[in-house]
């Protein structure tokens, strides 16, 4: 009886694992969007921010946009399989003549972008799963 038990659990336990590495592994698929920033080096007026709203929203790929005139940033969310980031903010600067670059975090600011992912049991157990395989 004990055998069947502790053979249920080590099974169980292969299936968590197994479901965690399929899960947690990085896919690209035509579901999936991404989310980019651009940083505006110059102010932008209320009019330019519908301007660069309105050009964004026409471009291939792109699924939502937002942009806070006060803080000059863009945030628009595209699919991957469609477009890439680098490409729409060449075309951006090309476009509109402005100063701009993509904001990328480094791995202090990924580190720190969700609070419970890295004090989570969870992502602990993703973490090891992670660095097995």
């Amino acid at each position: 009886m004990m055998s069947w038990s502790l053979g249920g659990i080590t099974f169980l336990l292969l299936v968590l694992v197994i479901h965690i590495y399929t899960v947690t592994r990085p896919r690209i698929d035509e579901h999936t969007r991404v989310m980019a920033r651009i940083d505006i080096k110059q102010a932008v007026s209320q009019e330019q921010s519908d301007q660069i709203t309105a050009w964004l929203y026409k471009q291939k790929g792109i699924d939502h946009v937002l942009i806070n005139p006060k803080t000059s940033i863009a945030i628009f969310t595209f699919f991957p399989v469609k477009t890439n980031a680098n490409l729409i903010l060449k075309e951006f600067k090309e476009h509109f003549k402005i100063k701009a670059e993509r904001f990328i975090p480094d791995k202090k600011q990924l580190a720190s972008g969700c609070p419970i992912a890295s004090t989570s049991y969870t992502y602990k157990i993703y973490s090891f799963i992670k660095n097995i395989f």
